[in-house]
């Protein structure tokens, strides 16, 4: 797979997990250095949802250590590729 491929298929599993929790989140809105609990509004509580949405989609298990990187959609693409390599 190249780093492209994965690269959409990541994006397109935090894109999944995010509507998983906020199904009319308007993520073609959003840059990718928006921080999503303040753009959609995210408790504690749909954050951990989030988090718990993209270990399975993608596999990949967060520690609470890992939160503040999973905050936009670019720090959870530089996460799961660092889990990649």
């Amino acid at each position: 797979m190249t780093r492209s491929t994965t690269d959409g298929a990541n994006r397109e599993a935090v894109s999944g997990a995010l509507l998983a929790i906020v199904p009319d989140a308007p993520l073609a809105d959003l840059s990718d250095e928006t921080d999503l609990r303040e753009a959609l509004e995210l408790d504690s509580l749909d954050f951990l949802a989030f988090v718990e949405q993209l270990n399975t989609r993608t596999g990949v298990r967060f520690e609470e250590d890992d939160y503040d990187g999973l905050r936009t959609i670019a720090g959870c693409l530089r996460m799961l590729r660092r889990t990649e390599e």
